[in-house]
This record gives structure tokens, C-alpha cells and sequence, in this order.
């Protein structure tokens, strides 16, 4: 991996100050936002080309050779896809950070905290998450376990397969959506609204899922925010990418149901639902059901009880 050409990462490294000789990084907090500088811009569109280029080339030629058309997913079609994925975004976030003379700590993903406590607290909250939206389903008999699908020594192998895919998909959304991105634009707009457009491109992102529905992509929106939330708190991205990558799991391997319009192969559980879709969340999973937004209103609640303080900041410098 080489370092960013010398006279581009010279140039970008010797314009924290603007034109008119405002320091920004001594600004007061309260201080109203500024306008994006042209520098602003051209380092946004460097991650942004890096991040999103290289895998948009990779699914559309997947796409343009009938990869894409099936309902299905499954550990082989979605593994090296999201690998990639998390390769780039991971790339453009390295690139970025040298070339602003900034730690990764700074954009919220501290290395020396992956896959530490949070992480694995994140993804018990995942999986419990999930399991209370179809707890409330089977209890209102609208969702029940038809069979187990798996026996012996594949259900660990399916188990730890899915694993990985998750926390590629995880990766991969988190740091593209709650990354630099998140942290440049709150430098910016400030956090909450930075969070809002940021969670509001996230919905839009998941409109090409087959199966996907007007409510489930509400739900996605509201789930961006909810994994916002636990950044603006925890401080960083570790325990939402524990819970993104749990609560994916449990959706698609452990209870069999659909994720996001995409029921997958090799899963643990059979299971079904009966009911209207609004309720049940049809095609979509259980994320599209009514019940998923009150689970999450709850697990926000929680959230706001277990880590009482702002940890990221609402304006970054």
C-alpha cells in the first residue's frame, strides 16, 4: 500500500486553515458552523471515490453477469463481495486520515479497541434485540419455528460462515456510513443532522434489496440513527458494529427469516409468519414490522440508561 502522491498529500495537509485565516481548530465550541472549504470537498470526494468506486465496478459487473437477481443470498455470492467492500472503504479512511495527519481514533474506529468489550457487548444487545421483535411476533402468533434446518458439526460451520459474512457487512456499512463521512460532515452540520442525512442515504442504499418494503427501509433509517446513537455515546463504532453484525446473524442464520428482502441459504432455523405485512414485516424480515420500531424506541432507551454520556463530539475539530 503506497502513501497518497507527495504534492497532493502536501497540499491537503497545509490547508486546516481556510483563505480568509480562520484557525478552525480553535474555534469555540458553540461556535456556528462553517461553510465547506474547497479542501473540505476535495478530501470528502477522495474518500468518496476510493470508498465507493472500486466496489460500485465490482456490483455492477457481478450485476451486469446475473448475480443480482436472486431473492436468495447466500455465504459464497455475499462474502467476497462485502470483503472488498470493507477492503475499500478501509482504504480510503487510511488514505484520508494520513493526509489530514489524523488518527483513525479521531473518525471513531480506534484500533487498539476492535473487537474489545464493547464489540461483544454490542452484539449480545444485537441478538436480543432481534429475538425480542420475534418473541413479541410468536406471542401474538404471528411468527413461529418450523423446523431446525442444520444438524452436527454444520450448524458450527454455518454458524462461524455467517459469522465472518456479517462482520464483513458490518464493517463495510459502518465505516462507510458512520465513519469519515460521519465525521466530516458533523465537522460541518454538527452531529444529530450529519447522523440524520448520513442514516437517510443508509435507507436508500437498501431500496435495491428485493423483497425490501416502504416500512423496512423506515426501519433501516431508524436503525442508522439507533447505531448513531451508540457512537455519539459509546465514542466510537466498536459496540454498533457488534450489534449491526449480531442482530444480521440472528435475522438470517439462527431464525431463518428474511434481512432487509434477502432470505439466505445454509441457515440454522425454518421458520414462518402469518399476518399482515405491516405486522409481520413480510418479505422484508422482521425489521419491516411495526414491532421493529418500537424495539428499537426501546433499545434507545437502554442505550441512553447504559452509557448516560456524550462521548463522540457533536462538532469534531
Amino acid at each position: 500500500m503506497t502513501e497518497p502522491g507527495p504534492r497532493l498529500t502536501e497540499e491537503l495537509r497545509d490547508e486546516h486553515v481556510p483563505a480568509d485565516g480562520t484557525d478552525r481548530r480553535n474555534e469555540p465550541p458553540g461556535a456556528p458552523p462553517q461553510a465547506w472549504a474547497r479542501i473540505d470537498r476535495k478530501r470528502l470526494l477522495i474518500w468518496v471515490g476510493i470508498a465507493f468506486g472500486g466496489p460500485g465496478i465490482l456490483l455492477l459487473a457481478v450485476r451486469l453477469a446475473g448475480g443480482g437477481g436472486s431473492s436468495a443470498f447466500s455465504v459464497r455470492s455475499e462474502l467476497p463481495v462485502k470483503a472488498v467492500m470493507v477492503f475499500f472503504v478501509s482504504l480510503a479512511t487510511w488514505i484520508v486520515s494520513r493526509i489530514e495527519k489524523r488518527s483513525l481514533d479521531e473518525y471513531g474506529i480506534p484500533l487498539g479497541q476492535a473487537f474489545g468489550w464493547r464489540f461483544w457487548e454490542g452484539t449480545v444487545w444485537g441478538f436480543a434485540m432481534l429475538s425480542t421483535i420475534l418473541l413479541v411476533l410468536r406471542a401474538l402468533g404471528h411468527f413461529q419455528i418450523d423446523s431446525v434446518a442444520l444438524a452436527g458439526g454444520a450448524i458450527v460451520r454455518w454458524a462461524v460462515a455467517w459469522g465472518v459474512t456479517f462482520l464483513a457487512v458490518s464493517l463495510s456499512e459502518e465505516l462507510a456510513f458512520r465513519g469519515y463521512w460521519l465525521f466530516s460532515m458533523a465537522r460541518r452540520l454538527r452531529f444529530w443532522p450529519a447522523a440524520l442525512f448520513l442514516s437517510a442515504v443508509f435507507g436508500v442504499a437498501h431500496l435495491g434489496n428485493k423483497g425490501e418494503n416502504v416500512l423496512g427501509v423506515v426501519q433501516v433509517v431508524a436503525t442508522g440513527l439507533l447505531f448513531c446513537l451508540m457512537i455519539r455515546r459509546t465514542g466510537n463504532l466498536w459496540f454498533a458494529i457488534g450489534f449491526h453484525a449480531a442482530w444480521d446473524w440472528a435475522e438470517t442464520f439462527f431464525y431463518g427469516t428474511p434481512d432487509s428482502g434477502l432470505l439466505g441459504a445454509g441457515r440454522f432455523l425454518n421458520s414462518s409468519v402469518r399476518g399482515p405485512n405491516w405486522l409481520t414485516g413480510g418479505s422484508a424480515g422482521p425489521e419491516g414490522s411495526v414491532f421493529a420500531f418500537c424495539v428499537l424506541l426501546l433499545c434507545a432507551l437502554l442505550i441512553h440508561l447504559r452509557f448516560p454520556k456524550a462521548i463522540y463530539p457533536d462538532r469534531p475539530i
